[in-house]
């Protein structure tokens, strides 16, 4: 099975980890891990409101991110196994929490209810995927990832139809 646009994002929902990667005020490279859910072809990322990071997509909206997709060998935890990944670059904007739906809000914060009094410290970066996923070991088994011809793809976002975020 190779990698397709639906395979990517199915596989992406189905994870939670990814590491954001953005440019400070003066144009020097940044990164964060973080924890994302996917919402009708955007990644939602929670974040302190006086983060830095913030402060910096706020500035500038173009990232890059890579989301790791864990593989394992099955009954052998012990044998190492690189993740499968998702890179791609992005718009990201910077949200207010009411600004989502209810839908998108509950699974964002899940097992954590923000308390009123706890909202005004959140906001939400929203990264909508631009151009081509990059990907490593989507859709195959472990034992053909070694095969870098065969385990790299590039694949359709899908979202270049929507309009370019404003920041």
């Amino acid at each position: 099975m190779t990698a397709t646009t639906e395979t990517v994002w199915a596989e992406m929902d189905r994870n939670v980890f990814g590491v954001l990667a953005f440019t400070n005020k003066v144009g020097e490279p940044r990164s964060a891990g973080i924890v994302y859910v996917v919402d009708d072809r955007s990644l939602l990322i929670s974040s302190a409101r006086d983060s830095w990071k913030n402060r910096h997509i706020g500035r500038h909206p173009k990232v890059s991110m890579t989301v790791t997709i864990p593989k394992r060998v099955p009954f052998l935890p012990f044998i190492k196994v690189p993740a499968a990944t998702v890179t791609f670059k992005g718009d990201a904007e910077i949200l207010e929490v009411d600004e989502l739906s209810e839908a998108a809000t509950r699974r964002l914060f899940k097992s954590s209810r923000l308390a009123d009094d706890m909202i005004h410290t959140v906001q939400v970066i929203r990264v909508v995927p631009r151009g081509e996923f990059l990907t490593y070991g989507i859709g195959m088994p472990i034992t053909q990832m070694a095969d870098h011809d065969r385990a790299v793809a590039r694949v359709p976002c899908g979202t270049d139809s929507e309009p370019l975020l404003t920041a």
